[in-house]
């Protein structure tokens, strides 16, 4: 979650600081602190002398990768008559355990049915 929201903030903005990553999820200073520090030694995240955080190759492969399955699982569910809040919570749920064979199955569906 941590790498999602570090890739869709730096969609937003020129820069994203640990402080933004905390108040876009609502995590306190420390939790979010331990999670970049784990994502820094993971090879995931570097952070300049100013602090301002830019994801590495493999950062932003996998925060891409997370962020695809995440749109696509909650317009799926968006389709079905979820409301828009529960969809994008259990999107986010529903990421993370997804195996690569059902994902693109539902990616696959929901490409041929749009053409309809």
């Amino acid at each position: 979650m941590y790498l999602e929201t570090i890739y869709i903030l730096s969609k937003q903005k020129p820069y994203v600081r640990s402080v933004d990553v905390g108040e876009y999820m609502g995590y306190s200073k420390p939790s979010v602190s331990r999670a970049m520090g784990l994502l820094k030694e993971s090879g995931y995240v570097v952070a300049d002398k100013n602090g301002f955080l830019t994801l590495t190759e493999r950062g932003q492969e996998t925060a891409s990768k997370i962020y695809e399955r995440h749109t696509v699982l909650r317009d799926m569910l968006l389709r079905l008559g979820v409301d828009e809040q529960t969809a994008s919570k259990d999107a986010c749920r529903i990421e993370h355990v997804i195996s690569d064979t059902s994902f693109l199955a539902i990616q696959k569906h929901l490409k041929e049915t749009m053409k309809e």
